[in-house]
Order: structure tokens, then C-alpha cells, then sequence
């Protein structure tokens, strides 16, 4: 497939972000198109923090969990999908379907060869991330889940809220990233912004930011229905590890209603932590929210009944 590479040059001197890339470019069914993830802790570490990012971000979402994450002795891994941060972004639009990403993370963790994972997923990280452990080669592997301002898309617009995003990304095609997580997260600092602008010099490196609401499956026939609800599933009567469920109050896509049915359906899960200023993307919390999952799970909380 034909695919652009941000010039690295665009990843210099990131706030708050000395993470290393590692790269991969011999994903089973992608070959030749490089992957890249961020790869830190102890590679023989018990547990394993797989951390995905959704829709426009990148691994750089994560900087504010991945050192609390790391200094609990875990190892983590964080990776760009494919059209996003460090990693190729394939010019074709159409190519960016749920299978597509899905297919992508399965490739990985079996590449990597991970186990003992802690799925930590927001946005279409939940949307795609979720539906893992639905797969065999994936369901024995995860064992814990941290969740935030997510949901299963199972054919019916998740919000009001999603659908006006949609509609304002549709008629954006060259989107500003940055200003974007700014207003989410006004505290957020100009280089911070400019951070998450880094991956993209230009519209053309957008075919995966401009692809991924279209995607969100609002209508029964789309792909990636089934296998979603499947998912819930699996997380309603299946899912025997600790979960952790932390969310933004002031989203205006996944609101708290969308918490709650998703708090009522994951079994054994826990009160959520709300960050009453927090907006959709409530990794920028991150620190309090990691240091508060690693809390509830040393204390045994979140086990499904």
C-alpha cells in the first residue's frame, strides 16, 4: 500500500515525552509499511500496559500514564495505529476500516508476544480495543482493563454529541489537531498542542484522521458491528479480571449516560472515577487516573463476580 512518513525531524524535543520509537515493519498482513510504539519497562515484566489512543491522537496521549505505569514495574506498550503518530499513514482513505485497525493490534500483540495485558483504551481505542479479547489467539492474554470515554459501536449513533462531531470533522478534511486537544483541554500548552499536531506537516497525512469518524458504526450493516456485539458479550458474562473505569464529565461525545451503560455492562466492574473538568480526552489526567487504577487493583477491586 502506498503511504506517507512524517519526517522525524517533526518529533523533536516533544513536552513531557523522551519515550524512544521502536519500529516494526513486518506485521503479519501489513509488511513493508513501518508501525511504530513506544516499548518501556522490563520486556520479562509480569504485566503488560497496553496502551491504545483513538481518533486524532497518537501515543503521545499516554506520557502522563506510561511513567506511573512504568514505575509500578511494569513494562508498557503504546502504539500509533497505522495513520497516526510515528507510524506510516497509507494514502488511501478506504483502507482505514475496523478490521483494518483490528487486524493491525492482533498482528502486534502476537508479534510482541504479550501477555498478562492491561487493556488501557479510550476513544476508538475502546471502540477497536474492546473487541480483542473476543478473538482467540487474543482472549487468554488480557487480564486487566482500564477504560475511559469509550464504547462498543453496535450499529446506532453512541450520542447526539457524536454526531455533530462527525458532521463538524466531515466538513474539515484538513482538521487542526492541536487546537482541537487545546480547546478540549484548555490548560493544555501551546508546545503540548503542537505535539499532537507533529504527525501531520499536511492534509494529505490526514487520510486516517479524516476516515475514522465516518467508521464509528452508527448503522447495523457497517463492519466491525457483529464482532462488537460479541464484545459486549464477552464483557458482560465472560470477563473474569479487574477493571477500572475512569471518565471525563464534560465530553460532549461519550457523556456520562454512555459511562454508566458501559460501567453496568462490563461484570465485576467498579465505581468510575470521574475528573469533573475532564473532557473526551482524559489521558491528559492521566498521572492521577494511572496512580488510581494502580491503587484499585492492589487492593483487589474491580474482580467480576
Amino acid at each position: 500500500m502506498d503511504a506517507l512518513r512524517t519526517p522525524e525531524a517533526r518529533f523533536e524535543n516533544l513536552p513531557g515525552f523522551d519515550f524512544s520509537p521502536h519500529y516494526l515493519s513486518d506485521l503479519k498482513g501489513f509488511e513493508g509499511v513501518r508501525a511504530a510504539y513506544v516499548d518501556e519497562g522490563p520486556v520479562a515484566a509480569g504485566q503488560v500496559f497496553l496502551c491504545l489512543h483513538g481518533q486524532p491522537t497518537w501515543s503521545y496521549l499516554y506520557r502522563k500514564m506510561m511513567p506511573v505505569f512504568v514505575g509500578s514495574g511494569a513494562r508498557v506498550i503504546a502504539p500509533d495505529l497505522l495513520g497516526f503518530g510515528r507510524s506510516d499513514k497509507p494514502i488511501e482513505e478506504e483502507l482505514y476500516g475496523f478490521d483494518f485497525h483490528r487486524n493491525f493490534l492482533i498482528a502486534l500483540v502476537e508479534r510482541l508476544d504479550l501477555h498478562n495485558i492491561t487493556l488501557v483504551v479510550q476513544d476508538w481505542g475502546g471502540l477497536i480495543g474492546l473487541t480483542l479479547p473476543v478473538d482467540p489467539r487474543i482472549a487468554q492474554r488480557v487480564t486487566r482493563l482500564i477504560i475511559m470515554n469509550t464504547t462498543l459501536a453496535t450499529g446506532h449513533p453512541p450520542s447526539d454529541g457524536f454526531m455533530a462531531w462527525r458532521a463538524y470533522s466531515g466538513a474539515r478534511p484538513d482538521l487542526a489537531v492541536g487546537a482541537l486537544m487545546q480547546r478540549s483541554t484548555p490548560q493544555m500548552s501551546a508546545d503540548e498542542a503542537a505535539a499532537y499536531d507533529a504527525p501531520f506537516p499536511d492534509a494529505s497525512f490526514k487520510a486516517g484522521v479524516r476516515a475514522f469518524p465516518k467508521r464509528v458504526m452508527t448503522d447495523p450493516g457497517m463492519e466491525g458491528v457483529d464482532i462488537s456485539l460479541a464484545a459486549r458479550t464477552f464483557w458482560a458474562e465472560a470477563w473474569q479480571g479487574q477493571s477500572f473505569m475512569a471518565w471525563g464529565a464534560v465530553d460532549p461525545v461519550f457523556g456520562l449516560d454512555i459511562m454508566r451503560d458501559m460501567q453496568q455492562l462490563i461484570r465485576g466492574c467498579p465505581e468510575p472515577m470521574i475528573i469533573p473538568e475532564g473532557g473526551h480526552f482524559v489521558q491528559e489526567w492521566g498521572q492521577e487516573i494511572a496512580e488510581a487504577a494502580l491503587k484499585s487493583f492492589e487492593a483487589g477491586l474491580g474482580h467480576a463476580l
